[in-house]
C-alpha cells in the first residue's frame, strides 16, 4: 500500500522498491491528480520498473479519466518516437484514448505520424495501431474514411524478421474487428470496400481469421 504520510516523491520511490504496485499508483493519481506531472516524469526514468510502470498507469488513467490527460496530449506525441517500443506502444493506446476529449483536435494534426506505425517492423506496434482504431473512429467519426483506407493497406505490410506472413494474419484479423466497431459509420462505398477486403480472408489459412472473416460477413451482408 502507499504509505501513508510519504510525501509524493516518494511515490516512485515505492514503486521502484515494489512497495506499491502500478494500479495502487493509478489509485493514488485518481485521489489526487496533481501527481500526474510526477508519474509523467516517471516515465524517463532509467529503472524499468518505475519506467513502464508509470507509462501502463497513465495508459490506464488516458482511458479512465481522458479529461485530466488531455493536457499532457503532447507528451504521448512525443513518445510515439521513442526508442523504447513498449513506450510506444502505451502512447498508442493514450492517444485512441485522449480522441475522445480532443476538442483541439490535436490527434488531427499529427494523424499521419499515427498511422506511420502501420510500417513498422515489429508486429505489436502495429497491431497496437489496428487494434485501438476503432476508439478513434467512434470518438472522431469524420476521420471514419482516412481511417478506414489506413486500416485497408495493412495487406501491404512488409514482411521483416519481427512481422511475417502469419503476423501479418494476426494483424488483418484484428483490422476486421476493429471495421466491426465503426462500420455503421462508414458510407456505402466505404463498406464494400471493407466487405471485399474481408471477402479475401475468408478462406484463411489462418483459422480464426477464417472464422472472424465468416462471421463479420454474415452479419454485415444480412443488414
Amino acid at each position: 500500500m502507499v504509505k501513508c504520510g510519504s510525501m509524493n516523491s516518494d511515490l516512485l520511490q515505492q514503486l521502484s522498491e515494489k512497495s506499491i504496485s502500478k494500479e495502487e499508483l493509478i489509485k493514488a493519481v485518481e485521489d489526487d491528480f496533481n501527481l500526474l506531472p510526477l508519474v509523467i516524469q516517471g516515465v524517463s526514468s532509467n529503472n524499468p520498473r518505475v519506467r513502464y510502470g508509470c507509462a501502463g498507469a497513465l495508459a490506464t488513467l488516458s482511458a479512465k479519466h481522458p479529461a485530466y490527460l488531455y493536457p499532457h496530449m503532447d507528451f504521448f506525441v512525443n513518445l510515439l518516437d521513442n526508442k523504447r517500443r513498449i513506450l510506444v506502444w502505451n502512447a498508442i493506446a493514450a492517444l485512441a484514448n485522449l480522441c475522445a476529449v480532443d476538442i483541439h483536435k490535436k490527434f488531427d494534426a499529427v494523424f499521419n505520424k499515427y498511422y506511420a506505425l502501420l510500417m513498422d517492423e515489429y508486429m505489436v506496434t502495429v497491431a497496437n495501431v489496428v487494434g485501438n482504431s476503432a476508439r478513434i473512429a467512434n470518438a472522431k467519426p469524420y476521420l471514419v474514411p482516412k481511417i478506414t483506407g489506413k486500416l485497408l493497406e495493412v495487406e501491404r505490410i512488409r514482411i521483416s524478421p519481427h512481422l511475417t506472413e502469419e503476423c501479418k494474419r494476426v494483424i488483418t484479423q484484428q483490422a476486421i474487428d476493429s471495421f466491426d466497431q465503426f462500420f455503421d459509420l462508414m458510407s456505402a462505398d466505404e463498406k464494400a470496400k471493407v466487405i471485399y477486403f474481408v471477402k479475401k480472408h475468408s478462406e484463411s489459412p489462418r483459422e480464426s481469421l477464417k472464422k472472424k472473416a465468416n462471421s463479420f460477413l454474415v452479419r454485415r451482408l444480412a443488414t
